[in-house]
């Protein structure tokens, strides 16, 4: 620690808590409901850096963002969804403030705290950390038995823009959707959107109607999964009065039955499936439409991330002539816009990067383990959230084929019979560490990229811990196992180091 650091630590009260949550996000603020209902004697802070809880739902401003995950399933498993499947930031926001004032969660959380360090001491067995007030620049000090990371897993304030030959002879306005100006004004201007997955989907049909004409670059098409935005069986039960908390349960059910056998046939049968995925886009684009260059992927379905369009409004903007669909890539930038490897000029007015994030491991927090500085990229993960060498903490990494939340919730459950699990053993430690049987084990990169191979986990992969190939030294992305494995997971297993 700094002098200056010291000093200021000096003149600053330090607040102890028994936990303390990293970010009041979708996951964070889960947490703290969990926590206060599990461990009732446990004190707790939710630090964030932004303004108000949401994490993602806040900071992004562009138009028309709205979930690529059902609200029944992104939604939290304690409180009904009522509203439509696919929902808007704002509807998120406010459902996500409805369980902080429920719950009276609201005097435990800190905004505008930026976390900037954590320091481990094994001789205390205490977390430290460092958090800077984003009004002020002021410091903070804080300890806890426990940390709970439920940042997230990319950079909110800067999204990714690839280095492009020539980008800065461009004269026009240059848009990343992640810091999307309030004040961008694109009413009849012609507008180039760069990519094609769930932000382009979404960007494209919000802005049509007022823009000249959009036109979409994309370098390979994505999957995308037309339908209402509705369900059908939560209507229905809906008509014959059925409590909302027993629609919310039933309907999660078929939700996550349908998902596990909709993943399981992708691999069985990935041509069946591109197929009727391939049939949903023709059914609105008809069949004079050009589907096998722009709309058909070049990989099997879900292997990357499959953006459901809720009442096909991308694929209606096209048809109603005011977008298209270019497929090529970019050689270079001008003045006016872009020229393609293909020899297409591209002019627009305005360029919307829509071209995916930069991953951020542990918030990008200065972290250190009895003042070593910890490399995330050292340590093996055992099950996707806890780390070899990492003592007293839990990371929530979601789910890519189904709803990040379902994840965030088994993790909080496991969190809290954990700290329950220390109490009663009278434990002030918990760490993971590899077994007898586990050291020859062949240690491999976060993911299979076989399996699931998004470019913003390729970039960034070098970055995150190391997996087994082991169930247990993996985050499998299997929710339909892993609601069995992890609560049924042995707290006095070999793998668990109390002290």
């Amino acid at each position: 620690m700094t002098e200056t650091a010291t000093l200021s630590r000096s003149q600053t009260k330090t607040e102890h808590f028994d936990v303390l949550i990293v970010g009041a996000g979708i996951s964070g603020v889960g947490g703290a409901y969990h926590l206060s209902q599990q461990c009732p004697g446990k004190t707790f802070v939710v630090l964030d850096s932004l303004e108000s809880h949401g994490g993602t739902w806040l900071t992004h401003k562009y138009p028309g963002i709205r979930s690529d995950s059902d609200l029944y399933t992104f939604g939290y498993r304690f409180k009904p969804w009522i509203g439509p499947p696919i929902a808007s930031a704002e509807e998120i926001l406010s459902y996500m403030g409805e369980v902080i004032e429920e719950n009276g969660l609201a005097p435990h959380i800190r905004y505008k705290h930026k976390i900037t360090s954590a320091r481990w001491s094994g001789k205390d067995n205490l977390w430290t950390i460092e958090a800077r007030l984003t009004d002020t620049g002021e410091s903070r000090f804080f300890t806890a038995n426990f940390l709970w990371m439920c940042q997230g897993y990319y950079r909110h304030e800067k999204g990714y823009t690839p280095d492009w030959d020539g980008i800065e002879n461009y004269k026009g306005t240059l848009v990343h959707p992640q810091t999307w100006p309030e004040d961008l004004d694109y009413k009849g201007k012609n507008v180039l959107v760069i990519g094609s997955g769930a932000t382009a989907a979404t960007v494209v049909p919000a802005i049509a109607g007022d823009c000249n004409h959009v036109t979409v670059l994309q370098r390979s098409p994505t999957y995308f999964a037309p339908g209402v935005n509705r369900n059908e069986l939560a209507d229905i039960l809906r008509e014959i009065d059925i409590d909302e908390t027993i629609i919310h349960d039933i309907v999660r059910k078929k939700i996550l039955h349908d998902q596990e056998a909709f993943t399981q046939r992708s691999m069985k049968e990935p041509e069946v499936v591109k197929a009727e995925l391939l049939a949903g886009v023709r059914a609105y684009l008809g069949p004079d439409y050009d589907v096998d260059t722009h709309f058909t992927p070049r990989y099997r379905p879900w292997r990357q991330r499959l953006a459901f369009v809720p009442d096909g409004d991308i694929f209606k903007g096209i048809v109603a002539g005011k977008a298209t669909m270019v497929t090529d890539e970019i050689d270079h930038f001008t003045e006016k816009g872009i020229i393609t490897k293909g020899g297409k000029t591209l002019e627009a007015d305005i360029i919307v990067t829509a071209t995916g994030f930069n991953l951020n491991v542990l918030g990008d927090i200065e972290f250190t383990i009895d003042e070593k500085p910890l490399d995330f990229a050292d340590t093996v993960t055992y099950r996707g959230m806890m780390f070899t060498g990492v003592p007293n903490m839990v990371w929530v990494f979601g789910y890519f084929r189904a709803s990040w939340t379902l994840r965030a919730d088994m993790i909080a459950d496991f969190v809290c019979r954990t700290l329950n699990h220390m109490q009663a053993k009278g434990a002030k430690r918990v760490e993971v560490a590899l077994r007898p049987e586990d050291h020859n084990m062949p240690l491999l990169p976060w993911l299979d990229t076989e399996n699931f191979n998004p470019g913003y986990m390729l970039r960034g992969m070098h970055l995150l811990p190391k997996r087994g190939d082991k169930r247990e030294w993996q985050h499998t992305q299997d929710y339909w196992r892993e609601r069995e494995e992890i609560p049924a997971i042995d707290l006095d297993g070999a793998e668990f180091k109390y002290s």
